[in-house]
């Protein structure tokens, strides 16, 4: 057994030998009962101290991934299980539900998260290459053809499908969220705030990956409320003026937005309003408060997390939720 560390990054020494154990039991080159170096043998081969090697085998002791023999050494756990997530991109709000993945599940589970970044060559290296490698999956899926002949390789018993349903199966399952008629509905509660402005704009740029039901169903809500209303595809057309809100799904847009109203002396929740898709920890505390439309990502993840823990089937909505602030 080779680890591979490198001595020339910022990354500590110990940090990357407890990366490298956890890769080689996500990979199987290591398994449950497989014996590891001994301390001395660590030190040698790697040029490590005997601290920061016992810090190791702690860190990974306290994790429930190894265990120790009195007088023989250290060994992996018999009841390690390897768990995939994978995950679209990585931003603040799927940070949330990552964490709420990980904080749920025991000490002896260990997560290996990849990233598909909506590219289907990718997806589909990350599964195949993965199949039979895990003791369940946990997968963002999205619109692409070849998605749901992927996953039909999979044991339907041992993979949850994650954040919209655009590939699911009756008996697949699965922790969605609505970008339909729960987003529409969701939005009533801000009817007078709209009404204060001439104008509710929904940006929804073309290089977003969000579903395009969620631009649908915002149709449909301002026309039963009588709200005048635009739809904006191309960024080089947003411009933020007195009077008028603005929706949008990408936080590039409400960057833009803060920025124009600085430079334009405008007023959010006053002069403009903005109502942003996707609850992050931060947007409480931009500006006066960010107004947000989102579903409960620490929700979802806590119901991925018991998918793994127990052998039922699991299928749910997690509902979606605004929460009203200053920006509005």
């Amino acid at each position: 057994m080779h680890f591979d560390l490198n001595f020339n990054t910022d990354i500590p020494k110990y940090q990357q030998l407890v990366n490298a154990i956890n890769d080689a039991l996500a990979n199987n080159s290591l398994g449950s009962g497989d014996p590891l170096p001994s301390v001395n043998t660590m030190c040698k081969d790697y040029s490590l101290s005997r601290d920061t090697v016992f810090k190791v085998y702690s860190i990974l002791k306290d994790n429930g991934v190894i265990e120790s023999v009195p007088n023989k050494g250290y060994f992996v756990a018999n009841d390690t299980r390897k768990v995939l997530l994978v995950l679209d991109t990585f931003k603040a709000y799927k940070e949330v539900l990552y964490h709420a993945f990980v904080n749920n599940l025991p000490k002896n589970v260990i997560v290996d998260v990849q990233f598909h970044h909506y590219n289907i060559n990718n997806f589909k290296t990350i599964l195949q290459n993965s199949k039979g490698k895990y003791y369940k999956y946990v997968v963002m899926n999205f619109n692409n053809k070849e998605v749901a002949s992927i996953l039909s390789d999979f044991d339907k018993d041992k993979l949850l499908l994650i954040d919209w349903n655009i590939q699911a199966e009756d008996n697949h399952n699965y922790v969605f969220q609505d970008f339909g008629e729960a987003f529409q509905k969701a939005l009533e509660p801000a009817v007078l705030a709209f009404k204060k402005y001439k104008r509710l704009v929904f940006v929804y740029p073309s290089f977003t990956s969000h579903p395009p039901e969620t631009v649908k169903f915002f149709k449909t809500f301002c026309e039963s409320n009588k709200l005048n209303y635009k739809v904006i595809t191309d960024v080089k057309d947003f411009d933020v003026k007195k009077g008028e809100a603005y929706i949008s799904v990408s936080d590039r847009i409400l960057g833009s937005f803060l920025e124009q109203c600085r430079s334009n002396d405008l007023e959010p929740g006053t002069d403009v309003g903005f109502l942003s898709y996707n609850e992050t920890p931060m947007k409480p505390f931009i500006y006066k408060g960010i107004s947000v439309v989102s579903t409960d990502f620490k929700a979802m993840g806590a119901t991925a997390a018991a998918f793994v823990n127990e052998d039922k089937t699991v299928q749910t909505y997690i509902p979606t939720k605004l929460i009203l602030r200053e920006s509005l």
